[in-house]
């Protein structure tokens, strides 16, 4: 790979689709997912904007599966988007349903940050992008999992920016209300930001100039639903 990489979690669709193709642009892709067909599908999305992408099949929250894909990687710029949310009452929740939140939403943030930020740390450059959410500082009936884990993100990203600012490395926490994905259906999605909107902000983020950290940003529809 001749240009710089950017690895991109939970990048099969929606937002780390967006974010795939719209940093395909100046970065080289490192696309990883559950799903390998999808993974192909934006794989040959990439390639035909100019840029290489290889792609790996895997649940960012089984670390041994995370270990070995990104062994040896060498990333400039990490996304961390893989989210999942179930939003009910607590009682509703099923322990696989909280633990899985756990999982992809918050304890994947230290398997994959773990296995590339080493090599950002030794180059004395790189960039960490954490995809939260508005409801990281904001509650809601129905969101004692899913706020906690983005309430977690946002506590991350702030304690990992100050460990590693000194070191030239960067980190942003982006934040968006709600996106017209499959995530969060709805019959009227057209007053929701677009994935792409979400992906200019990570892309502005991330083009800041070198000695410029844009550490938090939140993103909001101008005129939501009443």
């Amino acid at each position: 790979m001749t240009r710089p990489l950017a690895v991109v979690t939970g990048a099969s669709r929606g937002i780390g689709r967006a974010i795939a193709l719209r940093l395909a642009t100046t970065h080289d892709i490192l696309a990883l997912a559950r799903t390998k067909p999808a993974l192909d599908k934006l794989s040959a999305e990439v390639q035909r904007l100019g840029a290489t992408c290889r792609v790996a099949a895997v649940d960012v929250s089984d670390a041994p599966a995370v270990a070995k894909a990104l062994t040896d990687v060498d990333a400039q710029v990490l996304v961390n988007n893989a989210g999942v949310g179930s939003m009910k009452p607590f009682l509703e929740l099923t322990p696989v349903e909280w633990n899985s939140m756990v999982d992809v939403n918050f304890n994947a943030l230290y398997h994959v940050t773990r296995a590339l930020l080493p090599a950002m740390i030794a180059r004395k450059r790189g960039h960490v992008v954490i995809i939260g959410s508005i409801a990281g500082r904001s509650a809601f009936v129905g969101g004692t999992c899913y706020a906690a884990t983005k309430h977690a993100a946002m506590a991350f990203a702030e304690c990992l920016m100050l460990e590693v600012r000194n070191q030239g490395v960067k980190v942003s926490i982006v934040s968006p209300g709600s996106v017209a994905t499959d995530f969060s259906p709805r019959n009227d999605p057209g007053w929701m930001l677009s994935p792409e909107e979400v992906a200019e902000s990570v892309a502005h983020v991330i083009e800041t100039p070198a000695d410029v950290l844009v550490h938090r940003v939140e993103i909001r529809a101008l005129a939501p639903k009443k």
